[in-house]
């Protein structure tokens, strides 16, 4: 399986995680992705063109990450990062949907001040993201995620990876236990550090 991605990628670090949390590293070749590059073959694998993107051996493309985590649970046999018990299951995954989201609104900041010139950026709408990440991490400062490491674990860990990347780890100032939450994380969990950009 080949895995179209980037470094920095939260979303493509959780897919990487996963795999390596169920086993299938092995399985998996990573070649990089370029977004912003018409050429490159990602747009036919992904007519969004977005990562990440998994491609199988047949050509046949599964995207977004959450879609690609689990048909990797899936190909490891099912309720290793994504709960069979439906009381469990959908509690964790929207505990993962709000980690995507906290990783979501902080690129939707990155792309505002990378690509906007400064006289044509939307101060009022990049607050408003600033506001969503502040509200998922008050979220999750109250109660980070408990257990065997599963899928929101890993998406909550990659949007404080990139939020470390992209802001300076500014929220860990006010965020306590979630800095010792994911120190804890990480040291669990060696593929964190091995896929850090």
């Amino acid at each position: 399986m080949i895995l179209r991605t980037s470094p920095a990628s939260p979303f493509g670090r959780k897919v990487q995680i996963i795999a390596a949390l169920v086993g299938l590293t092995d399985r998996l070749e990573i070649i990089a992705a370029d977004t912003n590059d018409p050429a490159d073959v990602l747009r036919e694998q992904n007519p969004l063109g977005k990562i990440p993107t998994l491609v199988l051996s047949d050509g046949t493309s599964y995207y977004d990450s959450r879609v690609i985590v689990e048909y990797l649970d899936f190909l490891a046999g099912g309720d290793v990062v994504i709960p069979a018990d439906p009381a469990i299951r959908f509690r964790t995954l929207t505990k993962a949907a709000l980690a995507d989201g906290i990783a979501d609104a902080s690129l939707l900041q990155i792309y505002e001040e990378r690509l906007r010139e400064p006289a044509a950026r939307n101060e009022k709408w990049l607050a408003n993201q600033a506001d969503k990440v502040a509200r998922g991490l008050a979220a999750f400062e109250g109660a980070p995620p408990e257990g065997r490491r599963d899928v929101a674990h890993v998406a909550l860990a990659c949007a404080l990876g990139y939020l470390d990347l992209r802001f300076h780890g500014a929220w860990r100032e006010t965020r306590p236990r979630l800095a010792h939450w994911l120190a804890g994380f990480a040291a669990d969990v060696p593929a964190f550090a091995a896929t850090a950009s």
